[in-house]
């Protein structure tokens, strides 16, 4: 089914205590077009670049069956930067710069041929342009997934709440959660979300997994336990690819395929983490693919025990 991504593209310059990279690939709308398509194609890709952008990432991403009419370069501009630190705990951050440059012209434009994709996902961008994505769509479509952060948080709320209406899913971590609540709680805090739009809560924790909940269901998604984890950047926008990958895949929206979608998810956020940048997306195999999500299976496998008398 066809599938949207609206997001940034971006030069990441990334320090974790096991390396550091400079001016690298980077951006949700990258992570999530290119997990996404590992399972549909074409993913429609809306987003702003400077004319200091690669050419060969472009193509790169067009071979991965990435649309990107929906793309706009901006002559004489610089594409956005952004650049952090992590500490040894990978869950904890810096960020050293945030440059814009383009972000602050962009006025997403949605090609005729992208207004009736079926699914949407809108990355962490403002949220009024999140808005206007969706509303220039000729149709509804059948599944809107959206992302955002504690800076929106604080000091978009009313712009939030108004995008928030029109998503059927939102994809946030923890603390982000408990901030958009005000609770502690995660539980409460996705109750509460839903309130005021979206019918599906998806919880990002780290190294921790993702809780997803929904009015009747809740469900835990594991961590991958990996030896080995360089770089987090780009793997909530990697979980939220494979995720609405699978979704738009299968065009299955029932309660199982969203907790099978889950999995994907997690699995190519694992893989993400194993390498800075978009490095180890890029060299996957369907088959690596395959073995991690059955070995996601085999975590939480366990037989049932006999009555207890």
């Amino acid at each position: 089914m066809s599938l949207l991504v609206a997001g940034t593209l971006a030069y990441d310059t990334i320090e974790t205590p096991f390396g550091s990279v400079k001016d690298v690939l980077g951006g949700s709308a990258v992570f999530i077009s290119i997990a996404a398509s590992y399972f549909t194609t074409p993913v429609s890709l809306v987003g702003v670049v400077g004319s200091d952008f690669p050419k060969g990432e472009i193509d790169y991403l067009e071979s991965r069956g990435v649309d990107m009419e929906g793309l706009q370069v901006m002559e004489h501009e610089k594409t956005f930067r952004w650049g952090a630190r992590y500490h040894f705990d990978l869950n904890v951050r810096d960020t050293l710069f945030t440059e814009l440059n383009v972000l602050e012209k962009f006025d997403p434009v949605i090609p005729p041929s992208y207004r009736k994709s079926s699914y949407v996902v809108l990355g962490n961008i403002e949220p009024s342009l999140q808005r206007k994505v969706v509303e220039q769509l000729a149709v509804k479509p059948k599944l809107v997934v959206g992302d955002t952060m504690n800076f929106w948080i604080h000091g978009y709320r009313s712009e939030l709440e108004k995008t928030m209406k029109l998503l059927d899913v939102i994809i946030i971590n923890d603390s982000e959660a408990r901030e958009l609540a005000d609770t502690p709680n995660l539980i409460k805090a996705a109750k509460a979300i839903m309130k005021l739009g979206p019918r599906v809560v998806i919880i990002k924790k780290g190294e921790h997994g993702a809780l997803m909940i929904t009015k009747d269901t809740i469900f835990s998604a594991p961590a991958y336990p990996l030896e080995n984890i360089y770089d987090p950047t780009g793997a909530g926008d990697s979980f939220a690819g494979g995720l609405i990958g699978w979704l738009a895949k299968t065009d299955d929206l029932s309660e199982e395929n969203f907790k099978r979608a889950m999995i994907y998810g997690s699995t190519l956020a694992s893989f993400c983490v194993e390498r800075f940048s978009t490095e180890r997306l890029k060299e996957l195999t369907y088959l690596e693919i395959h073995d991690r999500f059955r070995a996601f299976k085999d975590l939480s496998k366990f037989d049932e025990a006999v009555a207890l008398t």
